[in-house]
């Protein structure tokens, strides 16, 4: 049904929320497991929130992780009503040889304050890795919920 290179936005493509590299290893084809729904909530997620970001600051911004179904999720650690699975959330980073100066709290400050989202985590982890992951529903209101972790276990308000 989908090829993966279906556009989302002007900058984003359907095989960035898709590829993963777990699902790879699994030997699953996330891409099959797409549904209508997830793929309009995938586009919501892009139109309403990365796209927006992307065109203010100009360099591209990466998913890392977007798309997961349900086997992937568990692989991955997620929990088993993750935004991941229904196509509303994304994990984002910048490269910082494109990033023209712009760091990803940046961008965590820009989706706070010129977006519409429902739930955003500033996640970082001991060996210094770090993205932001973010949703978006369609359903009802955005919760606007900003949050962060060190380890993806215990979770804090974020304040911004």
């Amino acid at each position: 049904m989908y090829t993966g290179n279906e556009r989302l936005s002007k900058n984003f493509k359907l095989h960035e929320f898709t590829d993963s590299e777990k699902a790879t290893k699994l030997g699953v084809d996330n891409l099959a497991q797409l549904t209508q729904q997830n793929y309009i909530n995938i586009e919501a997620l892009c139109v309403n929130v990365l796209q927006k970001v992307r065109d203010m600051i100009e360099v591209p911004i990466h998913v890392s992780s977007g798309f997961r179904c349900r086997l992937v999720n568990k692989a991955a650690g997620g929990v088993s009503k993750s935004q991941h699975t229904k196509g509303e959330a994304a994990d984002i980073y910048l490269i910082p040889a494109e990033s023209k100066g712009w760091t990803l709290w940046d961008v965590l400050k820009l989706i706070v304050r010129h977006t519409d989202f429902d739930q955003l985590i500033w996640e970082t982890r001991p060996n210094g890795s770090k993205w932001i992951h973010v949703s978006f529903v369609t359903y009802r209101k955005n919760r606007h919920n900003k949050l962060r972790t060190n380890d993806g276990i215990h979770y804090e308000i974020l304040e911004i």
